[in-house]
């Protein structure tokens, strides 16, 4: 093959490998899509597999894109008998072939975030539990690890009340979704193990078709879909699995880096190559990532290298206040645009989603424009997601949360009574509302569920179910881009979305965009228009062609590259976050998150943090991260304001000119600080009182002294500003 001569040697071993079970260990920017496209290539190519018997599975349908592309150039036509995509919609596609064998239909739809939440807040106002002491997310959150482990609402622990809650939701929850013929995205994974598990001979006919499987980010597997792996290679055993554990940062959906020591343990006599070549960065930002990464245990040690030189020192710049933080960055970029540098090379990466704000508040004061990854997403809008539903409706009349949503869109005079009534009627007659609804609608007064209706509330149901009955004959013989016209023509959605003002034509605009959108599937039909829209993730809506700064969470930013990053809220209790204080397993993983972010940087890297933030209305000091001071002093370029040294006033929004200064690297020095403090101490602080000490660090020059406060429990302070009074 003519593209091998492109590899680098450890590239090529990987892709030559001989090895029935393959672990490769990519560095970041080290090349691995093309090794796992390559390998694909060479194996039709060099070894005569065919692609019918070759399954390739990634996280993004951007990665899958990506590597369909690439296929394509290599093999032609031969990639359509390939499969390829993400996991959940591999499984998707597995689960409508072997539905016979499921307790749901083979048209049933994925219900995306927004509907897993609306189910879980009806099933709390059901069970009559308040909604603000037991949160939603928190109680998917429970949910959706429990089925990642591979367990149903009778296999979860109750040993708390609030466990107990949770139990209960999740059993109705699982009902509704059971009686709307829906899975959530969990669900994909967890039904295709207990497929696998529970007919030997569907998992034996899938182990024999997939003679070869390869798994992009290996690290980021959850145990259902270690299992699910080790399903579809059960025959032939030929296992080729491509991952970085010091890049697993997804652990609080179920991703665990661990995965790739089960691979070595399960397979041992699997083969190991590391890909240590980066290709997308200068030598000072991998020696910073690897500077921090270094500092965690239970990896595989790596030595990443650069032939693109050394380049830039890491800026690293201090803030006054967080509002100075978000001014540096925005002014920084606005010179650097001034000066030809494109809005798209730059990307500000934050831990949290809420320290988006400032930032851009700080680009409309400049205006500037820039992209937020991760807001309200295209199709998580309200007028999208009303045809969407409309569509569910159409494609599967079970969906009692499609039909909950819009049964009154536009308002067509069905209150609340009625509706309480319609599924009244519907549990007393062992049937969905949905059928009801269509039985009024195909029979009018003939129907036997009329009667209980007030004249007028069965008039307006009926005419929605007509409506339904209608629209489900028409898709029958026209394509979805004529039953989606027909949909809005019926009801009459312009009219009502569009109320002449500027928001109401950007609604329209976006329902005429989900229509551009429903061509592209005119062939492929409803059902895999409906699961490609339901398996959209936030880094699939980051833009090919970006023309503006990009701001997004470090989760986000996995897989994405960029000429110039900034990291901002370098700060203890940010990032790291104050979550991971007391669990070394989260503290690792925060790390690993903050490599991800160092090592998205092509060329410039800036680190921000600030002196004090804003915290309901007060100023709270802050101290460095304890990550900056695991970078070497030499590779950073210090700016800003230091910490202990002059401020200006909170809440300021100066257009800084920073003074910098660099340390030279063979100054020796100083001798470390001895700590005030020690665990254990009994200390006063002037506003929150007695408090007992926990942990203490020295960091840079200042001292950093947790403390367990009686009256507003654990804060971490910077011992020169807090002045703690010693007691004992």
């Amino acid at each position: 093959m003519e593209a091998l001569k492109n590899l680098n040697p450890q590239q090529h071993e990987a892709v030559t490998s001989s090895a029935r079970q393959l672990l490769v260990l990519a560095g970041p920017g080290s090349g691995k899509t093309r090794v796992l496209t390559q390998r694909i290539a060479y194996l039709v190519n060099e070894t005569g597999a065919n692609p019918h018997n070759i399954l390739a599975v990634t996280f993004t349908n951007k990665a899958a894109r990506e590597m369909r592309t690439r296929l394509e150039r290599m093999l032609g036509k031969g990639v359509n008998a390939l499969w390829l995509g993400t996991f959940h919609a591999i499984c998707a596609r597995i689960l409508r072939s072997e539905a016979a064998a499921l307790p749901f239909d083979a048209n049933f739809v994925i219900m995306d975030a927004d509907d897993q939440q609306s189910i879980i807040k009806r099933v709390l106002k059901e069970l009559n539990i308040d909604d603000k002491l037991y949160r939603p997310a928190s109680i998917h959150n429970v949910i959706s690890n429990a089925k990642n482990a591979m367990q149903g609402p009778g296999q979860v622990k109750s040993r708390t009340y609030r466990e107990e809650i949770s139990k209960r939701v999740y059993e109705q929850y699982e009902k509704i979704l059971r009686s709307s013929n829906a899975l959530d995205f969990d669900d994909l994974l967890l039904w295709s193990v207990r497929l696998f598990e529970e007919n030997p001979q569907i998992r034996e006919k899938y182990g024999q078709r997939f003679e070869h499987v390869l798994v992009d980010e290996f690290q980021d597997t959850n145990q259902a879909q270690y299992d699910l792996l080790k399903h579809l290679s059960c025959v032939h055993h030929c296992l080729f699995v491509v991952g970085d554990e010091d890049q697993s940062i997804y652990r609080w959906r179920g991703a665990d880096y661990r995965n790739v020591l089960r691979f070595q343990s399960d397979y041992p006599k699997s083969e190991k190559i590391l890909l240590e070549r980066n290709y997308r960065s200068t030598q000072n930002v991998l020696d910073a990532a690897q500077a921090v990464i270094n500092q965690n245990k239970s990896r595989t040690p790596k030595n990443l290298y650069s032939k693109r030189g050394d380049g830039p020192l890491i800026s690293l710049y201090d803030a006054v206040d967080d509002h100075a933080e978000a001014a540096y960055v925005v002014d920084d970029i606005a010179d650097r645009m001034a000066s030809g540098q494109q809005g798209g090379e730059f990307a500000i990466m934050y831990r949290t989603n809420a320290q988006s704000r400032l930032l851009e508040e700080a680009f409309l004061r400049a205006n500037l424009p820039y992209r937020l990854v991760g807001a309200q997403r295209f199709y998580g809008r309200r007028e999208v997601k009303d045809i969407i539903s409309f569509l569910r409706l159409v494609h599967n009349s079970y969906d009692s949360v499609s039909l909950a949503r819009v049964i009154n869109v536009p308002p067509r005079g069905v209150g609340s009574k009625t509706l309480v009534d319609l599924n009244t009627i519907a549990q007393a007659n062992d049937l969905t509302a949905s059928e009801v609804l269509l039985s009024l609608g195909e029979q009018r007064d003939q129907s036997r569920y009329w009667e209980p209706f007030s004249s007028r509330g069965a008039s307006m149901l009926s005419d929605f179910g007509a409506l339904l009955v209608n629209w489900r004959k028409f898709s029958q013989n026209n394509s979805l881009p004529e039953l989606f016209d027909r949909i809005l023509k019926d009801i009459g959605y312009q009219a009502y979305i569009d109320d002449g003002s500027e928001m109401g034509a950007g609604r329209w605009e976006n329902v005429l965009e989900l229509r551009r959108i429903a061509y592209e599937y005119e062939e492929r039909g409803m059902t895999e228009f409906l699961e490609n829209i339901a398996l959209v993730s936030d880094q699939d809506t980051v833009p090919e062609e970006n023309d503006a700064p990009t701001l997004l969470t470090l989760h986000a930013a996995k897989g994405l590259e960029f000429s110039h990053v900034y990291i901002v809220g370098l700060d203890e209790g940010l990032l790291p976050h104050s979550r991971s204080l007391e669990d070394p397993e989260e503290m690792a993983e925060e790390r690993r998150l903050f490599y991800v972010g160092i090592t998205r940087a092509k060329n410039h890297l800036t680190l921000v943090r600030a002196g004090q933030r804003s915290n309901y209305g007060r100023f709270e000091y802050t101290m460095e991260s304890r990550f900056i001071d695991d970078i070497p002093e030499e590779l950073i370029k210090r700016e800003g304001v230091r910490l202990g040294v002059q401020r200006l006033t909170p809440l300021s929004h100066p257009r800084w000119e920073p003074s910098s200064y660099e340390k030279s690297p063979v100054k020796s020095k100083p001798e470390p600080k001895q700590p005030r403090y020690s665990a254990g101490m009994r200390v006063i602080h002037a506003t929150w009182g007695s408090g007992l000490v926990v942990e203490t660090r020295i960091l840079g020059n200042d001292e950093t002294v947790t403390v367990m406060f009686e009256s507003v429990g654990l804060k971490r302070l910077a011992a020169s500003v807090a002045r703690l009074e010693i007691v004992s």
